[in-house]
């Protein structure tokens, strides 16, 4: 396989960066192929062209779970078809949509439900996206950034900032990667409501709040994580398949507003600390291969 595009996201790759991966996650967040050893540096997905011996494949755009490299050999079972109506560019959020499509199936969301999601990173926004696509749902994605309010626009949902936003939610999903967010998420909790907690903070401890009010309201709060298939889809579900719709669910050119401008693989090494600087505001980068 030749490799034509990678990416990378902030959010875990920057505590994979900044070696704040506990020892006990070393083997539960190995992707498969995925070459080097945590701390860092690791390298793991990749958008590229079947070159030889792909039999169906053959000259066909997939996604595979291998980079960031420019060529190698993987088997024809471990990547995915790209459909030719998404660009390869865009195809490099088949993992972040991936998590995302597994969270929402984790949160079950209902017509008409009013959704908060909390933070607007790349997974974050994704939620919120296929949320939005529910008839009827109220979606509003929070961030402590009002530049995210085009971004969110773009997707066809709602913006406010944390104390802003509108509560009594019966669906809020936590993607910030802070304790701040967490908080926010419980505090725009309707009765009985489900906070799912998408966030993973590596190896800082959390505080949430879970006295007040916590429990005479019944918040049932929900961990949600991609390595496994949701429960309420694994009996029929394979790690394949999801990935699978996850690619096809990319068929939008609105999400072309995540991806920043590509840069040269040849120009990365001197450009990933920028890339992962909170400040620089990247969703997602964009690697292309020439």
């Amino acid at each position: 396989m030749k490799t034509i595009y990678s990416a990378i996201s902030r959010g875990t790759e920057s505590l994979v960066f900044g070696g704040r991966i506990p020892v006990s996650e070393f083997e539960r967040m190995r992707a498969p192929f995925m070459q080097g050893d945590f701390p860092f540096p690791v390298k793991y997905a990749a958008v590229g062209r079947v070159e030889s011996g792909g039999g169906a494949l053959q000259g066909k755009n997939v996604f595979a779970l291998f980079p960031h490299q420019t060529a190698f050999n993987i088997p024809a079972s471990a990547a995915v078809a790209i459909p030719e109506d998404v660009p390869p560019r865009r195809a490099v959020l088949a993992a972040n949509m991936e998590t995302a499509l597994n969270g929402v199936w984790d949160a079950a969301p209902a017509p008409a439900d009013r959704i908060a999601v909390i933070g607007a990173g790349v997974v974050g926004t994704l939620v919120a996206y296929l949320c939005g696509r529910i008839p009827g749902t109220d979606v509003t994605l929070v961030d402590i950034n009002p530049d995210r309010a085009k971004l969110a626009g773009t997707l066809g949902v709602s913006f406010a900032e944390p104390g802003k936003a509108r509560g009594d939610c019966d669906l809020i999903v936590h993607a910030s990667g802070s304790p701040d967010g967490l908080r926010t998420a419980l505090e725009l909790s309707g009765d009985e409501a489900t906070v799912l907690e998408m966030s993973w903070y590596g190896d800082v401890a959390v505080t949430a709040m879970l006295g007040g009010s916590f429990h005479s309201r019944r918040l049932r709060l929900v961990s949600s994580h991609v390595g496994r298939v949701a429960p309420s889809h694994r009996p029929r579900w394979t790690h394949v398949r999801r990935l699978a719709a996850a690619v096809a669910l990319l068929n939008d050119q609105r999400l072309d507003a995540l991806l920043a401008p590509a840069i040269a693989f040849g120009d990365l090494p001197d450009q990933l600390p920028g890339i992962l600087d909170a400040k620089t505001g990247i969703l997602c980068q964009p690697v292309v291969y020439s």
